[in-house]
Parts: C-alpha cells; sequence; structure tokens
C-alpha cells in the first residue's frame, strides 16, 4: 500500500481521539464493564469516522476500504479491546450489508443515523448453539400479511445492550441452509426484543455484550436487506471485510505492548542485570516484533487486492487466522517478561491476553478460517457420499 496524505491525516484523528476521548477513561469503562456507547458514536460520527468507506449520500465519505483499514488500525492503541470492538461491530460488521444491498429508505432511515452516530447498531448472527456454524442458526422470520414475524434467539450479541436497531439474520424459508437466509433491519423498539443482562465476559470488559430473544417480533418486509433467500451470502461477503478489520485493529496494540515490555524489562533488574539484557529475552521480543510486521503486511497485500476488486478469502483468512495467533502469543510472552506484575489483573499484557483470546473465536473460529484456507487451496476433504 502506498499512504496517501489523505490516510495520514484520517490516522491522525483518530490518534488524537483514541489519545483524548477513549484511554483517559478506559479503567472507568473497564471497571464499569461498559462505556457511554451514544457519546462516543455521536462525537466519532462529528468527525466521520463510523462512515469512511460508506456512500456520501448517506453522510458517509465515499473512501475506498484502505481508509477504513487505515482508521482502525490506529483504534489498535486503545488500551482496551472492548471500546474498539464495539466500534468495528458499528462500522464493519453491522453495516457492510445495509450499505451495499439495503434499499434508499433503509439505507436513510438506519444507514444515515449510524454514519452520524445517531444510532448505535449490532449484528444478530450467532446462536446458542450456531457460532462459527452460521448455517445452522435456527431463528425464523415468517411472513404474515405485510410483515415479517420473527422468533428466535441470538447469543454473544455486541453493542445489544444500547442498540438501536440489529442487522438480523433468520431463516425466511425451508430450503437449503446456505439459500434460505436472509438479514432483515429490526429496530430495538419493535414489541417482542428482550435483552438479557450483560454477560460476564474473560475480556472485552467494556463492551457491552448479551443474549437477544426475539418473541413475536414484527418489521415490515421492507425491512430485508437485498434479495430474500440471499442474507447467507451477503453475510460471507460482509466478514471479509469483518476479518480483515479485525486483523488490523490488533496491529498497533501489539507494538504498543511489546514497546512497554520492553521498557519495563530494562528497568527490572534480574540476577544484578536488566531482564532486557537476556539473550532469550531481547532474541524474543525480536522475533514478535518480526511477526508483527509480516502479518502487516500480509493485510496491507489484502486490502490493496481487494480494493482493486480481486477476491481476497484466502488472505482474508489467513490475515484473520495468524492474527488471532499472534494476539496470544504476543500477550503470552510479554506477561512471562512483567513476571508477577503480568499476572495482576489490570496489567497491560494481562488485559491483552483476556481481550486478544476473543480473535480467534469471534468472526469464524480458527478451525473456521483453516477449513477456508484448505478450500481455497483445493485440499479439503469432500463429504463422503452414503
Amino acid at each position: 500500500m502506498q499512504f496517501t496524505q489523505e490516510h495520514e491525516e484520517m490516522r491522525r484523528t483518530m490518534r488524537n481521539f483514541v489519545e483524548n476521548e477513549l484511554n483517559p477513561h478506559v479503567e472507568e469503562w473497564e471497571a464499569a464493564g461498559a462505556f457511554p456507547t451514544h457519546e462516543i458514536f455521536k462525537k466519532m460520527g462529528n468527525l466521520g469516522l463510523l462512515g469512511i468507506s460508506k456512500p456520501e449520500e448517506y453522510g458517509g465519505l465515499g473512501l475506498d476500504y484502505s481508509y477504513n483499514l487505515a482508521v482502525a488500525e490506529e483504534l489498535g492503541l486503545c488500551d482496551c479491546g472492548g471500546v474498539p470492538l464495539s466500534i468495528g461491530v458499528q462500522t464493519d460488521m453491522a453495516t457492510p450489508a445495509l450499505a451495499r444491498f439495503g434499499s434508499d429508505e433503509l439505507r436513510r432511515n438506519y444507514l444515515a443515523p449510524a454514519i452520524a452516530g445517531d444510532m448505535v447498531a449490532s449484528i444478530a448472527v450467532s446462536e446458542p448453539h450456531a457460532g462459527s456454524d452460521v448455517a445452522a442458526i435456527k431463528t425464523t422470520a415468517v411472513k404474515d400479511g405485510d410483515d415479517y414475524v420473527i422468533n428466535g434467539t441470538k447469543m454473544w450479541i455486541t453493542n445489544s445492550p444500547t442498540a438501536d436497531f440489529f442487522c438480523l439474520l433468520a431463516n425466511t424459508s425451508d430450503g437449503k441452509p446456505h439459500m434460505n437466509k436472509s438479514l432483515i433491519v429490526v429496530p430495538k423498539d419493535a414489541g417482542g426484543i428482550t435483552v438479557d443482562k450483560p454477560l460476564n465476559k474473560l475480556g472485552m470488559r467494556s463492551s457491552q455484550t448479551a443474549q437477544v430473544f426475539f418473541d413475536n417480533v414484527r418489521v415490515p418486509q421492507r425491512n430485508l436487506i437485498g434479495a430474500e433467500g440471499m442474507g447467507f451470502m451477503m453475510q460471507m461477503i460482509q466478514f471479509q471485510e469483518e476479518r480483515l478489520w479485525g486483523a488490523v485493529s490488533g496491529l498497533k496494540g501489539y507494538d504498543k505492548l511489546i514497546q512497554l515490555t520492553i521498557d519495563y524489562a530494562k528497568d527490572r533488574q534480574v540476577f544484578g542485570m536488566p531482564l532486557i539484557d537476556n539473550q532469550s529475552v531481547h532474541f524474543r521480543l525480536a522475533e514478535l516484533k518480526t511477526e508483527v510486521e509480516l502479518l502487516r503486511s500480509l493485510i496491507w497485500r489484502a486490502c490493496e487486492e481487494y480494493i482493486h476488486g480481486k477476491d481476497v478469502l484466502q488472505l482474508a483468512s489467513m490475515a484473520k487466522l495468524k492474527a488471532g495467533r499472534l494476539s496470544r502469543e504476543v500477550a503470552d510472552a510479554c506477561i512471562q517478561y512483567w513476571g508477577g506484575n503480568g499476572f495482576m489483573w489490570d496489567n497491560p499484557a494481562s488485559r491483552a491476553w483476556r481481550d486478544g483470546r476473543l480473535a480467534s473465536i469471534g468472526g469464524g473460529a480458527d478451525e473456521v478460517m483453516l477449513g477456508i484456507i484448505c478450500k481455497t487451496m483445493d485440499i479439503l476433504p469432500g463429504k463422503k457420499k452414503k
């Protein structure tokens, strides 16, 4: 990627926002298990940070996806993972399909307010029995007159306690599992929606995640995104951006943690010398820094191909797989070098380990990424016919 001055200006805007509006409050939000989502999103909307690659006619900047990823990379400087996760749900998980396939009415009523920061969006796909296996969802949307009647439950839904609307995946027919699903915009104030209490998560503590129940929820059929039965396909397209966003948003966090660990290891005296002077320590930190730079190059190569219309299913899956594993590798090594201090709850390495563990689960588990990569390599065994 050859970054333009506009890339750098947008990076600087996000970097300043993280430094001035997020990091001073992270400890408070982590302890509270929540942050003021509407307030933060409105500030971001005012800066144009919630619709970077979205259409200009709905308030977006209309820029290519590289600008979105450049800004997401700066989010890695946030001192926690939960707030960036909530932002990513808004920009790269709940709204891409709406922006690309939604009707003008839907985009005016939901996308434009989400870009402005006036509405909080949530993506409702996963279910208690169907996380990475999206085809196994059971939530239904049955036609009744001019409405869909929705029944089911969604699990691990980030932003749900504060969301104004859901981009929900449901079965709209009894057809084949990859052809019977549709994406539907469901406003939070539609009758029959119950959001359970926030889940007590290992990490991402400042983002609110909950189970959501849909009991005979009625929404107009015009809330359908795109064509009926194409929801699975749209979700798979949406996943490519989500996975690139997830991979790039961790990079500067890895850099920051490695540098914090270097600073600590220079000060920490062990057996009469600074910890950093042990070859096993400085070599390992050099290896980790190398791995981060390799991942950065992979992500930006994928981005370059993506904005030029190429299929990046393989590269995005590789980036997502590597990012999840590297987040654990970096955090685990840094915890070791912080010693007893690294085992403390509020240590930066400890928090990075807890927050980063989600990266190998959410948005498609590592095993799913490996399956996709194998499929693109044509080495995935086919299902045996009985």
